[in-house]
């Protein structure tokens, strides 16, 4: 099929909307002069003189008609030479300045270029540009060796919306968590993980996902003619191919191959950086990322502070605020913020997996289907991580900080015990966990975690919380349920309480944990009991303490009467992590029922609701920290003696925990196995340093003594 046309010459660079799709009473420029005004107010544009137009011949331009060539006072015709213009063209003021970005330095103006109907700011600089079409470009922006740069009178900015006369199967969908597609949900430029999960996770919701699709309609579709837009100070240089992109201010664009359909945000304060080779097609790339060495993304959203480099493909999927994903493969996932993927030929398909989460080179997550369709889903908790060439099956599930090590894992797993380690014994034929193995034996790694995750949270603009500590009304509520079912496997087995007290596992023949008949080793289950409840104790009292730290007029009775409705028959029992941040499901509930019903009718609405939870989470997380404690307590309620006994215990716990993070890296200083490469003690510190040197330990301890003082203020204030 012949798909070149022949126009006539004299409506080049006219004519961007097709009259069908004409407003009455507007003409092509109504959405382009609104785009304007919302950027800039009292430009005062004028036409050229004669004087100015012989200049500007004798200098190699060319205009069919210079009429429709507008400019801004001051105006140097001097500085645009050897380039060619159609349509409507406005320019802002134009003086002979420099722009320097970085090393990178060019006077402002316009060389050796085609420029078609567009708007183009102060003092901005465009050089070697063979065709830039329909985009308002700001002040001070360098454009340089760009081949091809245009927007069309249909685009969508990367948004899951259709324009007026266009068909519903031109819509861009992301198809997240299953590759069948029966959880998509649509894209638009300030969607962050909570409103994805929102819409993927609750798909028997009709009413819900019905809703959440006419919001993003109403909100991002509608009329055609909107141009592409470029930032003030954004800098875009020897890229191929930028159509129909809105890019925000001071990015950096440098050496893309192709960027398609596509809303890049960035601003002065969270500025965008786009590098070589990358090609990035229908998608939303969020403020303060960084985008380089030959990243691929197809139907995708990436959040705020995020890195996507050294060849990874990021496909129908939605990443987290704060994430580093390189040398990898993603397909079809909703990942919450904090994740770590930057190792070679890991591989990540059809799951959700919700934040502070790493995945360990040559990972493969669920590339082994169990039936002959592509259906299958993977659901971990917080904190997950895959060790070192983990292949593991769908559908499988896992609870929060569940560690798996090296190994193939041939049957679906649904581990519901968290802080765990899961092995694969491939001689005995068993699967093998250790409940709450981060507390027992690596705290370093379950401290460092949520340190790192505070530490890598660099977001000026922080639109959703995300919850960082390990230990919280999530984790708490699986910690409980874990004990529940560690009580019954043991009295399942018939051992004495004599007995018990010396077992060091327990041999389940009926395998729960996964679909296989082989047996199921479930290692040191009364220390793990033990551990478990002095995590629940160690919560309960911390955050109540940081509650009444935080609420300086507040003293014991009066704590009481704010809690007294927390009983441990009404404790919360089920949290949302919503993207990151922890909700108690009835709020979730609640608001799935107010979408559905209609309350809401923009995103920024719904987003409001989860600021209102932010407000709320530190009361409801109280609540439900008291509730704990008189559940440990067996429901009686502590007096205010015993709370500050209460008090002392968690500062004891606290100073424990400060001493197994120094021990868990100290110990790696005293295996001789660690010294063989190095000549000499002296010779291994220099080069590795100190236990003791190390930052995060130093900040642990700092933490401890913080802690310490923070209880006895609140001991002597009660």
């Amino acid at each position: 099929m012949k798909e070149v046309e022949i126009l006539p010459p004299d409506r080049y660079g006219y004519d961007f909307i097709p009259a069908n799709f004409l407003p009455p009473g507007r003409n092509e420029y109504w959405l382009r002069d609104a785009q304007m005004a919302e950027r800039k107010t009292g430009i005062s544009r004028r036409n050229l003189n004669p004087h100015e137009i012989e200049i500007l011949k004798s200098n190699g331009n060319y205009c069919p008609n210079w009429d429709n060539f507008l400019v801004t006072d001051p105006f140097d015709p001097q500085l645009i030479r050897s380039s060619n213009f159609y349509g409507l063209v406005r320019l802002g003021t134009l003086r002979n300045v420099l722009l320097k970005h970085h090393d990178f330095c060019v006077p402002a103006g316009i060389r050796s270029s085609t420029i078609i109907s567009c708007d183009i700011g102060d003092d901005s600089a465009i050089q070697d540009c063979a065709y830039i079409s329909h985009y308002i470009i700001g002040d001070n922006c360098i454009l340089s060796k760009v081949d091809e740069m245009q927007c069309t009178n249909h685009a969508k900015f990367g948004n899951g919306a259709i324009k007026d006369g266009e068909e519903e199967d031109v819509r861009v969908w992301i198809d997240v968590m299953n590759e069948a597609g029966g959880r998509s949900i649509l894209p638009f430029q300030d969607m962050i993980c909570a409103d994805a999960f929102l819409w993927a996770a609750y798909r028997d919701d009709l009413a819900l996902a019905a809703r959440l699709k006419e919001i993003t309609q109403q909100q991002y579709g509608g009329s055609r003619g909107r141009y592409g837009t470029v930032g003030n100070g954004t800098v875009i240089k020897s890229c191929a191919i930028i159509k129909d992109t809105a890019v925000g201010e001071c990015a950096y664009i440098k050496g893309a191959n192709k960027l398609k359909n596509l809303t890049v945000l960035s601003s002065a304060e969270e500025p965008t950086q786009i590098g070589e080779g990358v090609e990035m097609v229908n998608g939303i790339v969020g403020f303060a990322c960084n985008v380089f060495y030959g990243a691929k993304a197809v139907r995708f959203v990436l959040g705020r502070n995020c890195n996507l480099k050294y060849g990874a493909r990021l496909i129908n999927s939605v990443l987290g605020d704060n994430s580093t994903v390189s040398c990898c493969e993603i397909l079809n996932n909703l990942i919450f913020p904090v994740h770590e993927q930057h190792h070679n030929n890991s591989f990540l398909v059809a799951s959700l997996i919700q934040g502070i989460s790493n995945m360990a080179a040559a990972a493969t997550i669920g590339s082994n289907h169990n039936s002959r369709a592509n259906d299958g889903e993977l659901r971990a908790n917080r904190g997950f991580w895959p060790g070192l060439a983990v292949s593991l099956k769908h559908p499988s599930s896992f609870a929060s900080f569940v560690i798996i090590n090296k190994g193939e894992y041939q049957h679906e797993l649904n581990i519901p015990l968290p802080f765990s380690l899961v092995s694969n014994n491939v001689h005995k034929n068993r699967l093998v966990v250790m409940p709450a193995y981060y507390w027992m034996y690596n705290l370093y790694a379950l401290q460092r975690n949520s340190w790192k995750t505070c530490r890598r949270d660099v977001r000026k603009v922080k639109v959703q919380r995300i919850e960082a500590d390990y230990l919280a009304p999530d984790t708490v509520e699986e910690i409980i349920n874990a004990i529940t079912l560690l009580n019954n496997w043991i009295e399942e087995t018939g051992f004495s309480s004599v007995e018990a007290e010396n077992k060091k596992f327990l041999l389940i023949r009926n395998n729960c944990l996964e679909r296989s008949s082989r047996e199921l080793m479930i290692v040191k289950p009364f220390r793990a009991i033990a551990a478990y409840q002095k995590m629940l104790r160690y919560y309960a009292v911390k955050t109540l303490a940081m509650f009444l730290d935080s609420s300086p007029d507040l003293d014991f009775n009066g704590l009481c009467d704010l809690l007294k409705q927390a009983e441990p028959q009404q404790r919360v029992k089920e949290w949302v992590n919503a993207g990151g941040q922890i909700v108690p499901a009835f709020r979730f509930d609640q608001l799935r029922k107010e979408i559905g019903e209609g309350k809401y009718k923009t995103w920024d609405e719904i987003h409001n609701v989860y600021g209102l939870w932010d407000n709320e989470y530190p009361l409801d997380k109280a609540r439900h920290a008291w509730a704990v404690l008189l559940t440990l307590r067996n429901e009686v309620p502590p007096d205010i003696s015993v709370f500050k006994d209460e008090l002392d215990v968690a500062v004891d716990t606290c100073r424990w925990i400060g001493k197994q993070v120094y021990e868990t890296r100290a110990k790696d200083f005293r295996n001789p196995f660690k010294k063989a490469t190095f000549r000499s003690q002296e010779e291994m510190e220099q080069v590795l340093g100190k236990p003791g040197d190390n930052s995060f330990i130093r900040v642990t301890l700092e933490e401890v003594d913080f802690f310490q003082a923070m209880m006895e203020k609140i001991k002597g204030r009660l």
